[in-house]
C-alpha cells in the first residue's frame, strides 16, 4: 500500500495559496501579515511532514523500521540522496531549509519571515517532488 501523502500535499497546496495571496499584497497591509504568517507556518508543517514521511519511505533500505525511524532530519535526506530518491542538489537545498528553520526557531520576527519567503518558490517545487517520491513507496 502506498504511503499516504494526502496531508503533506494539502499543506503544500495551502502554502502555495498563502504565498500567492501574499504576493498580491503590500507590506504593511494587514492581509500581507496574515498571509505571511500562514506561509511561514505552512513552511514549518511541510518541512516536518516531509522529514517524517521520508523516514517511512526509507524503511526498505534498513534492516528494521526502527533504524529508519531513528534517523535525524538531515540523515534521512542524505540516505534519500544516497539511494537516488532525490538529487544531491535537492538534498543540499533541504539542508538549507532545515538550517533556516533551526537557526531561527525562536525568532518569529520579520527577518525570519522574509528569509523564509525567499526560499518558498524553490521549496514548494522541492516539496512537490518529494511528495511524489514518498508516495511511490509502500507503507507496510
Amino acid at each position: 500500500m502506498p504511503i499516504n501523502t494526502d496531508f503533506l500535499v494539502r499543506c503544500i497546496n495551502t502554502l502555495e495559496s498563502a504565498f500567492e495571496q501574499l504576493q498580491r499584497r503590500e507590506p504593511g497591509d494587514a492581509l500581507y501579515d496574515i498571509f505571511r504568517a500562514a506561509a511561514v507556518k505552512e513552511f514549518e508543517l511541510v518541512l516536518e511532514q516531509s522529514g517524517n514521511l521520508l523516514k517511512r519511505r526509507l524503511q526498505p533500505y534498513f534492516a528494521s523500521n526502527r533504524q529508519a525511524d531513528r534517523l535525524t532530519f538531515k540523515d534521512a535526506f542524505r540516505y534519500a540522496a544516497k539511494h537516488d530518491l532525490i538529487s544531491v542538489d535537492a538534498c543540499e537545498r533541504w539542508f538549507a531549509y532545515r538550517d533556516n528553520r533551526n537557526d531561527t526557531a525562536h525568532d518569529y520576527g520579520e527577518e525570519f519571515a522574509e528569509t523564509t519567503l525567499r526560499l518558498l518558490p524553490q521549496f514548494i517545487t522541492d516539496a512537490r517532488e518529494l511528495a511524489s517520491v514518498i508516495a511511490e513507496g509502500t507503507d507496510d
